[in-house]
C-alpha cells in the first residue's frame, strides 16, 4: 500500500520525492487518490497488505490454510484461494519440508508386547498419554540435544530439555518438567522408543514412583512414536534450519520462542480443530 503511506506522508513530503523513493509513478499516485482504483482492487490491496504482516507475523511458518485461518479469525474476510493466490504473487512460501506422515504398514513387524499404545495417538482427556523423543542441532559446529514430552491428547509439549549430552538426565529433566505442569494421575501411559536413555534405571523409577505405565515402540520402528516424530520434522523446518546459532544460549532462548509461545500458544493445528494446543486444552477441558 505505497500510495496509502504517500497519502499519510504528503504533508511532510513531496510527491515527486515519495514517488522516486519508493520506486511508482506520481500519475499512479494520484490516479489512486482521485479515485480511479476500484472498491474492489481497495479491498484486494488491503488484504494484500495483511496477508503479507501476518506471515511476517509467523515468522514465514505459516501457508495459505493457516494464514487464511488465522485473517478470518482477525476479522479479516478472505478465502483459501484467494490467499494462496496473494502468496504467488508477493513471492512468499512457508517454511516446508517433507512431511512425516504416518504409515499403518503390515509389512512392518515385531515383538509388540511392551508396546502399550500399539499406534493409538488418540487421547480423550490430557495426561492420558504421553509420547518423547530426542532430536539433534547443530549450533556453531557442536550438536545439542532435545528431548521433548508431548500429551498426545492436545499436541502440546508438556516437557522438555536441552543440553549437550544425551545422558539419561536429558530426558529425566524434560520429564520432571512435564510432572510439575501437569495434574499427573496413576495409569498415564509414557511412550518412547527403546533408546538407552529411556531404558535407564533413573528414567523408569521416575514414571513408576509416579504410577505411570511404561511404553516403547517397537525396535528400530518410528512409525510407533509417529507424533513426536512429526513435531520434530515440522520444529526444524520452521525453527532450526532458517538459523544459525552462535551459541547454546541463543539456541535455548529461540528454541523456548518456538515450544512455549509459538507451537503450545499460537500454532494451530488441524487435528485439534484448528486452534492451539493449549486454547484447545482450555475449551475443551476447563
Amino acid at each position: 500500500m505505497k500510495y496509502a503511506y504517500m497519502d499519510e506522508q504528503i504533508k511532510s513530503y513531496s510527491v515527486c520525492l515519495m514517488s522516486r523513493m519508493l520506486s511508482v509513478s506520481r500519475s499512479g499516485y494520484y490516479k489512486w487518490k482521485n479515485g480511479s482504483v476500484s472498491h474492489r482492487e481497495k479491498r484486494r490491496r488491503i488484504l494484500k497488505a495483511a496477508v503479507e504482516k501476518t506471515y511476517d507475523l509467523f515468522r514465514k511458518r505459516y501457508g495459505a490454510p493457516r494464514l487464511t485461518i488465522e485473517l478470518n479469525s482477525m476479522g479479516i474476510s478472505c478465502s483459501l484461494n484467494h490467499v494462496a493466490v496473494l502468496l504467488r504473487e508477493l513471492g512468499l512460501k512457508a517454511r516446508n519440508g517433507k512431511n512425516f506422515k504416518y504409515s499403518s504398514s503390515d509389512e512392518i513387524t515385531g515383538n509388540v508386547s511392551e508396546n502399550l499404545l500399539d499406534r493409538n495417538f488418540s487421547a480423550q482427556r490430557p495426561n492420558e498419554k504421553w509420547s518423547g523423543d530426542i532430536t539433534y542441532i547443530l549450533a556453531n559446529g557442536k550438536w545439542l540435544y532435545l528431548a521433548v514430552f508431548m500429551d498426545l491428547c492436545t499436541k502440546a509439549i508438556v516437557g522438555w530439555s536441552l543440553d549437550t549430552h544425551m545422558k539419561e538426565s536429558l530426558v529425566c529433566d524434560a520429564l520432571e518438567m512435564a510432572f510439575s505442569r501437569r495434574d499427573v494421575r496413576e495409569g498415564l501411559i509414557v511412550h518412547s522408543d527403546r533408546g538407552v536413555q529411556f531404558r535407564s534405571h533413573s528414567y523408569r523409577e521416575k514414571l513408576l514412583n509416579y504410577g505411570c505405565q511404561i511404553s516403547m515402540s517397537r525396535k528400530g520402528d518410528c512409525w510407533d512414536n509417529a507424533p513426536v516424530e512429526a513435531f520434530f520434522s515440522r520444529f526444524k523446518v520452521e525453527c532450526i534450519y532458517p538459523s544459525r546459532y552462535r551459541s547454546i544460549e541463543e539456541a535455548r532462548a529461540d528454541i523456548f520462542e518456538y515450544i512455549e509461545i509459538f507451537y503450545n500458544r499460537k500454532r494451530i493445528h488441524s487435528a485439534i480443530g484448528n486452534i492451539s494446543p493449549m486454547q484447545y486444552e482450555q475449551l475443551a477441558f476447563n
